[in-house]
């Protein structure tokens, strides 16, 4: 699998194989490409599932482009023994491997770790996982939504005395996207001093804890129910203005103060009830109603501009409305990528930063097998060779 462009990122020369679905493990790719790795995204022939996920797109799916950026495509039916040889001439050539199959099914499949890296002994295997992959859980399906209730997510975001509520966003799959992209990162850096490849475990129950891991603490002799809750409370939230809805964030003594002083209650400010960020959550019942009448006098988006620097605030936003933001733009975060289904459409470039090396320029996710007369040429598979394995059923 020889590289076809010059890739300038700090992991140019880096290949990875992401045989990965949905969104933890392929997003964790995306990160290894948008810094000059070289992905090959490996589907079976029924695809990834992300791909059948609602979208207004006509014959493309929103979420798959939004994941899958700077990827190369090929369909391999693993099942088929030349699906699994071919999977095998890759593995030799290739740094990274990435999938998220349960911890019972690589070992049935002939792709285990020890398998593998009999093949290739500086592979960084790395297995997305639910739970894990010791333990009675290890070969339960896991899903975001279902490890945010697990492990405690949900209860912390309903407010008190109401139903646990949702993170809607899949915060521990692009958590765990990002605990991928830098586990493999530091495994690849070890390599260079051993020569070996390791195996490197994620998993959504480790990236769900890990996101609250400030919560995450029980002191010697302290009882188990305590309290957790680290919102400050009142002050700090959104609320309703004259127009549109506001975050505010007041928790520091300069900022309360200029809040107080922005919005004509300075008064506030100097009272000493309330000059710290616990008073201030004690007394959150008799400030929120003066903090409310107050904002009704504008909207948020003039708040927003009245405060500036002096006030950590956002006006609430639709998503739309940030492919234009001049911050968006200045930082050069949205590209367009020429498509062949959509014709182009507009996407996020990268997630870092490097100066010296900022990597390639994103391209468009790929559509089922896009790239496999490309990636089959590249293996050294003459035309002859790519009519069998088609005709064997080993490509989609």
């Amino acid at each position: 699998m020889k590289k076809t462009a010059v890739h300038e990122g700090p992991l140019a020369g880096i290949r990875v194989l992401d045989l990965s679905a949905y969104i933890a493990g392929p997003y964790g790719c995306t990160l290894l490409a948008d810094q000059g790795a070289e992905v090959l995204k490996i589907e079976s022939p029924d695809g990834d599932n992300l791909r059948n996920y609602p979208s207004t797109l006509v014959n493309e799916s929103r979420a798959f482009l939004g994941v899958n950026r700077s990827k190369r495509g090929l369909v391999l039916d693993l099942k088929k023994p030349e699906g699994l040889a071919l999977l095998m001439r890759l593995v030799r050539e290739a740094d990274v491997l990435v999938h998220n199959f349960r911890p019972s099914v690589p070992k049935r499949l002939g792709i285990d770790f020890d398998t593998l890296s009999a093949i290739n002994p500086r592979l960084i295997y790395c297995a997305v996982t639910g739970y894990g992959e010791a333990g009675p859980m290890k070969d339960k399906a896991g899903y975001d939504q279902v490890l945010q209730t697990m492990t405690g997510m949900c209860a912390f975001q309903g407010k008190p005395g109401h139903a646990p509520e949702i993170l809607y966003g899949s915060v521990v799959d692009y958590y765990a996207a990002a605990l991928l992209a830098g586990g493999v990162a530091s495994a690849l850096y070890e390599r260079e001093k051993s020569g070996l490849g390791q195996s490197v475990g994620v998993s959504l129950l480790r990236s769900a804890l890990t996101m609250q891991s400030a919560r995450l603490v029980w002191a010697d002799g302290e009882p188990l129910d305590v309290g957790r809750d680290m919102r400050s409370g009142g002050v700090t939230g959104i609320h309703p203005t004259k127009q549109g809805h506001l975050y505010i964030s007041a928790n520091t003594a300069r900022f309360w103060t200029s809040l107080c002083e922005k919005i004509g209650l300075p008064e506030l400010a100097a009272d000493e009830r309330y000059d710290t960020v616990k008073k201030r959550a004690q007394h959150a019942a008799e400030l929120v109603p003066r903090l409310h009448e107050a904002l009704r006098q504008r909207s948020a988006l003039e708040w927003e501009a009245l405060f500036g620097d002096e006030v950590p605030c956002a006006a609430s936003r639709r998503i739309e409305e940030m492919f234009d933001h001049p911050q968006v733009q200045a930082e050069g975060m949205i590209a367009t990528m020429a498509h062949p289904v959509l014709g182009s459409y507009r996407g996020l470039t990268r997630a870092i930063k490097f100066a010296r090396t900022p990597g390639p320029a994103p391209f468009a996710a790929p559509t089922p097998g896009q790239h496999a007369a490309e990636v089959l040429a590249e293996l050294g598979c003459d035309a002859a060779e790519q009519r069998a394995l088609r005709a064997a059923g080993a490509l989609g």
